[in-house]
């Protein structure tokens, strides 16, 4: 099932060449990175490490939004250690990513971690896109 936007609130554009071996570059030009494959040792970054990243953020985000509402303050140092980890699904005929986010929220109970974290998986963004199509791994550290 898809669910479309009830209200476009932000637009990202970016454009990308070369793919893993290129270079991609916002339109606003607060990105412009250098793309090369995982564990290649060549100098850029990959589609992996900026999912990591955005995924953790966007997360936090979520956190924020929710916390007033279930009144829940979020620590100012809250942090997500995050990991997209890459490989073949399906027998190998196709590739897939797994993510593990390690939600440290210093100052809280277990109880309010569990709510914030469990509450804040139910509006993120990334969350929502990825239920259902890829393993996603929370622990609260």
């Amino acid at each position: 099932m898809t669910t479309k936007l009830d209200k476009v609130l932000y637009t990202a554009e970016a454009h990308t060449i070369g793919g893993r071996d290129g270079a991609g570059k916002s339109s606003d030009g607060a990105i412009d990175v250098k793309l090369s494959p995982p564990g290649s040792g060549k100098p850029g970054t990959n589609p992996e490490q900026l999912f990591a990243v955005g995924y953790a953020a966007c997360f936090i985000g979520a956190m924020k939004a929710v916390g007033p509402k279930i009144s829940v303050k979020v620590p100012d140092d809250v942090a997500i250690d995050s990991s997209v980890s890459l490989g073949p699904i399906n027998e190998g005929k196709a590739y897939g990513i797994a993510v593990k986010l390690a939600i440290t929220l210093p100052g809280l109970d277990d109880a309010q971690k569990k709510l914030l974290v469990e509450t804040a998986h139910q509006v993120c963004p990334y969350s929502n896109a990825t239920r259902g199509n890829i393993d996603v791994e929370l622990s609260i550290v």
